[in-house]
């Protein structure tokens, strides 16, 4: 480990029920500064920030923070008293903490010393003395709206003119607000305003009861309910070390690359799209059609929100399916191939991508970019290889990544890894084991925090679920990586043009209710 690695994280450092490996630090203030040092020296990325409301467990309010190593993920946890919920700021080391940092002062009143004090998910839902996720809030509670304008950074300059995109969009599209600073044609600043679809999902998974919160999980954005039902079965699982049967967990992979393909289709014809290839938009969209409606027949949903239970799956593979999955990934193959080259060889489209909407490596870096964003500009991070959980282990994914950083490298990156993926279905298909669909969970202990760690197809999907009484839940926090993705729009724009806008934004196709939750 690198030479400022703090003693005191590896004699401190406890290790948490995951799937992945994943070790607990309890800190003070100066230990959680020592800590984002020493791990962002040692090459690691923010890959959550969240608190907690545990006044009624020792007159403490809680801060955690969740750092990603390639050999690991390491939790610091740093307790205040609940009469001072101050700490300090990561922003000046890691970026992306800055509206991590708002969104719990938001909801818990703990702030970060330092740094912007403006609302994050607040939109005049509640009062601004009101914390939502503390304990003496009630979920049901209501508060008549009052909104205030959002004070935008202004851009003052002789030709400097504001383009205002959003929060409502043309199509049907998530609520975001985009705020477009331009000289001429040129973008000088782009500033993003979120938090619009902010549904209170932690504050309702206190309601569940620990073998329903997948269910919830699964809803938190739906393009990618695979990879989030499975992490909070991970974490579920890993607290009660339960382990699904080898089929079931062959079935839970399949499921979710099929969700990596569909998502990856649905983006390749939207990026066409957007730089004037409506060809390239209805045939990708016809094929993400067909593998939806195999679904269906084969799973009993197009977008596989159930399927993944605690223990394992909801329901079998079909014998008389395997056949028509195995043609669907041969005809994939064939399809994506075509369509690859003439993508490639299409001089309109590759104007439009090549040099447009460009993250350099350092930039990725600096900004802590992750998941295929990160892989398109150098970044060779992938849980499915660096930390592989069952049957990942056993299938030795091939990492697809690309140095220019652009709308071509971000594209590239989604060929390949949409025919890895479909490599992976054929191997699942053929190997698929005989055994139980589902093991029994027993319900947890109160006091239990376990981590779902699951490499979704925008990058990382973590869900921290902390056991109550009585097979309740006490805290669950799921954390989508556009969290990440979406400050690293606001640098790739920089330079373009206005109409490069949704080109740009689309190769990165974030989520707008995955990240303000």
């Amino acid at each position: 480990m690198n030479h400022m690695w703090p003693d005191f994280l590896d004699t401190a450092c406890m290790p948490l029920p995951s799937n992945a490996a994943v070790y607990r630090v309890e800190a003070d203030a100066h230990h959680w500064t020592w800590a984002a040092d020493a791990l962002r020296e040692a090459g690691a990325s923010l890959l959550a920030l969240w608190g907690s409301d545990d006044r009624d467990r020792d007159e403490c309010l809680r801060v955690r923070a969740a750092y990603l190593l390639p050999d690991r993920v390491v939790l610091i946890e740093h307790a205040m008293p609940a009469e001072r919920g101050v700490y300090p700021s990561l922003t000046s080391r890691f970026p992306v903490a800055d509206r991590l940092q708002r969104a719990i002062h938001d909801l818990l009143g703990i702030r970060a010393e330092g740094g912007d004090t403006r609302p994050w998910l607040r939109h005049g839902g509640w009062p601004e003395g009101v914390f939502p996720l503390r304990r003496d809030v009630g979920s049901a509670q209501t508060y008549p709206g009052v909104s205030a304008p959002y004070p935008f950074v202004p851009v003052i300059g002789e030709g400097v003119h504001e383009v205002a995109v959003g929060p409502v969009h043309a199509g049907t599209i998530e609520p975001g607000r985009f705020h477009v600073s331009v000289v001429g044609e040129k973008v000088l600043r782009l500033e993003e305003r979120l938090g619009y679809t902010h549904k209170g999902v932690a504050k309702r998974f206190e309601s569940f009861m620990q073998r329903d919160g997948h269910r919830l999980a699964a809803r938190l954005s739906g393009d990618s309910t695979v990879a989030f039902g499975w992490a909070y079965c991970a974490a579920l699982e890993s607290i009660t070390a339960s382990v699904p049967s080898p089929r079931a967990a062959v079935l839970r992979a399949l499921a979710l690359e099929r969700e990596r393909i569909a998502n990856h289709l649905g983006d390749l014809g939207g990026i066409g799209n957007d730089a004037g290839f409506a060809f390239g938009l209805t045939q990708f969209s016809t094929l993400k059609e067909q593998l939806l409606r195999h679904n269906a027949e084969v799973f009993g949903q197009r977008y596989l929100f159930d399927f993944v239970v605690p223990g394992g799956v909801a329901c079998d593979l079909p014998v008389r399916a395997m056949p028509t999955l195995l043609d669907e990934v041969a005809m994939l193959e064939c399809a994506v191939h075509e369509l690859r080259s003439i993508y490639a060889n299409h001089e309109g489209l590759q104007d439009r991508f090549l040099g447009a909407g460009r993250l350099t490596p350092v930039q990725a870096r600096t900004l802590g970019a992750v998941g295929l964003a990160a892989r398109a500009s150098g970044i060779a991070r992938d849980l499915r290889v660096d930390q592989p959980w069952a049957p990942y282990d056993n299938l030795a994914p091939v990492l697809a990544t690309r140095a220019e950083g652009d709308v071509a490298a971000r594209v590239q990156v989604r060929f390949d890894e949409t025919l890895e993926s479909l490599r992976l279905c054929r191997h699942l298909l053929d190997t698929l084991p005989h055994g139980d669909l589902c093991a029994e969970v027993p319900m947890a202990p109160a006091g239990q925090l376990g981590v779902g760690l699951i490499e979704g197809w925008r990058g990382p999907v973590m869900v921290a679920l902390e056991t109550g009484p009585d097979g309740r839940i006490r805290r669950c926090h799921p954390h989508d990586p556009s969290w990440q993705n979406w400050p690293l729009i606001e640098v790739a724009l920089l330079g373009n043009i206005v109409p490069d806008f949704p080109l740009i934004n689309k190769s990165f196709n974030l989520s707008y209710s995955g990240h303000d939750g």
